[in-house]
């Protein structure tokens, strides 16, 4: 399966998550490329939209390497950083964290982030390749006490989605392609244009306005 764009990627999402249309739910994105993907589907639905802020933290020596994830809020470590020092963690979580400080006032201003426990949570993103740094995003919100998860993607690579089979704080997923040949997620889409900062503010505002 290929996708026109990202919003016909996000109108066939919207169309197999009708069921959560108008419930105690809400949109999360993750930016920059899913947040058109967001708009579209909490339009559709009528539920709030919002941006999941978080950065992996790459290992020393690798840096693409994700030995754990920072959100705001929260920080989970994968194995992996055992063998890694504690102060270039300590280092790493400090740096993100203001980095997306900046991030979040740029996109909201001084609005506060929605509550998030008891809601359904829908988190939307564009294709997964390896799965690892939304799993440590997910294991985060999963703090938040929600009362269920939805994993939202047109498209994955099946390692990714039988990993987030494996994820026990993941209710439900809705993956409309796993194919074989993966290699990227651009792949899977004519016009996989990037998404800027600018643009994702558009679309928030505009949510904001209705």
């Amino acid at each position: 399966m290929v996708f026109k764009d990202r919003i016909e990627a996000a109108h066939l999402l919207a169309d197999k998550l009708e069921t959560y249309k108008e419930k105690n739910a809400i949109i999360l994105a993750i930016p920059r490329g899913a947040v058109p993907m967001g708009y579209v589907i909490s339009k559709q639905l009528h539920l709030p939209l919002e941006v999941v802020l978080s950065k992996k933290i790459g290992h020393p020596l690798h840096k693409e390497f994700a030995i754990g994830a920072v959100t705001q809020k929260s920080q989970v470590l994968s194995e992996a950083a055992s063998d890694v020092s504690k102060s270039y963690i300590e280092e790493e979580i400090k740096k993100i964290r203001t980095l997306l400080s900046k991030r979040y006032q740029d996109y909201y201003g001084n609005k506060k982030p929605q509550e998030l426990k008891d809601k359904i949570l829908i988190i939307v993103d564009d294709g997964i390749a390896t799965g690892n740094t939304i799993i440590s995003t997910i294991e985060m919100l999963h703090e938040e006490q929600p009362k269920k998860i939805v994993v939202a993607i047109p498209v994955s690579s099946q390692s990714a989605l039988q990993k987030l089979k494996n994820t026990p704080f993941i209710d439900e997923i809705v993956c409309l392609s796993a194919p074989e040949n993966f290699r990227a997620v651009g792949q899977f889409y004519k016009n996989f244009d990037q998404v800027d900062d600018t643009e994702v503010k558009t679309y928030l505002n505009k949510v904001a306005v209705n």
